[in-house]
């Protein structure tokens, strides 16, 4: 399985137009190679080097497995949302405080769909996630306040 992305190459700096000193819409993400038997993905994007801890972007799950990607600037049809560390759902933009920070999207592949709300706490969707995974992949982008 593979997750990349047209806006970045992994380890590569994200675009300002995908943070908090552009547009802040999220990047264009393809998915490829899913396995077969898989019921469903979820999707995290975090930021292990936030001064506060890992500080999460964005989270996804219940993708539909045949789902190619997630367009630029959008949502994944039949996707539920879960909570970011913002306290709220939906794509926030990278915004470092202080120096270089690593993002990552990690792609992972289950083996059914996720009896959660919309809202979920990180925690309580990975949880879930770790119960039913199949496989797991990452893209890391970079970026730090110009």
């Amino acid at each position: 399985m593979k997750i990349t992305s047209p806006s970045f190459a992994e380890g590569e700096e994200i675009p300002q137009k995908f943070t908090c000193q552009g547009e802040g819409v999220n990047p264009e993400l393809k998915f490829s190679d899913v396995p077969k038997a898989i019921k469903s993905l979820a999707l995290i994007m975090d930021d292990p080097d936030a001064r506060i801890g890992t500080f999460t972007h964005w989270t996804f799950f219940n993708i539909p497995p045949e789902t190619l990607g997630i367009e630029e600037n959008s949502k994944v049809q039949g996707a539920i949302e879960g909570l970011t560390s913002a306290g709220k759902s939906g794509y926030v933009p990278c915004c470092p405080t202080i120096g270089s920070h690593h993002y990552t999207f990690k792609l992972f592949a289950l083996d059914n769909t996720l009896s959660l709300p919309e809202g979920v706490s990180r925690e309580d969707l990975e949880k879930e996630i770790n119960s039913h995974l199949i496989e797991t992949v990452k893209l890391v982008g970079m970026y730090e306040k110009k």
